[in-house]
């Protein structure tokens, strides 16, 4: 499974849990920092100029894996910029944008210092206009309440089960 962090701080600590409750589990799973691959802001006058290694990095990791976790805080009561853009590009940097989400099983989470709940579902919509299966059950952890080992066990037992029956991208050697 992949495991998007739109932050390099205390979502991608979460998403380390995730990838760790994987290794737990046996299964396989890759977390990627999407600050890491310095994506540059989408725009369309910019498009044809592309968004570099990082875009290939990123569509790579998608069709490598079934089942995706995003782990993300809330920014403005919305989906942070970080995650909004990776989208964008991939949407006009994918030959077939639409097979890296259609019927792909996604995890939500969200360490965030507000409440959450508004990128939990604005993440949920915008994965479900794309094609996704988003499961019911989410990760919300704040400053003060730290994510429970059960949910994160749950969510990753949920999403392994759910992966098999991705019929995205076969495999790449």
């Amino acid at each position: 499974m992949l495991i998007l962090s739109a932050t390099s701080g205390n979502n991608l600590k979460l998403a380390h849990a995730f990838a760790a409750e994987a290794s737990t589990q046996r299964l396989s799973a890759e977390a990627i920092a999407l600050p890491d691959l310095q994506l540059p802001l989408y725009d369309s006058l910019n498009q044809d100029s592309g968004a570099g290694d990082g875009l290939l990095k990123l569509e790579q990791a998608l069709k490598r894996h079934g089942g995706l976790i995003l782990c993300a805080p809330e920014y403005n009561g919305s989906i942070p910029p970080v995650l909004t853009n990776a989208i964008a590009w991939l949407s006009v940097g994918s030959p077939d944008f639409r097979a890296l989400f259609n019927n792909r099983p996604v995890a939500l989470a969200t360490h965030s210092g507000g409440g959450g709940q508004k990128v939990l579902l604005a993440m949920r919509q915008q994965l479900s206009h794309l094609g996704s299966t988003v499961l019911g059950r989410e990760v919300l952890t704040t400053p003060q309440r730290p994510a429970n080992p059960d949910a994160i066990a749950a969510l990753v037992s949920q999403l392994s089960a759910l992966e098999s029956s991705y019929a995205g991208f076969p495999a790449e050697d």
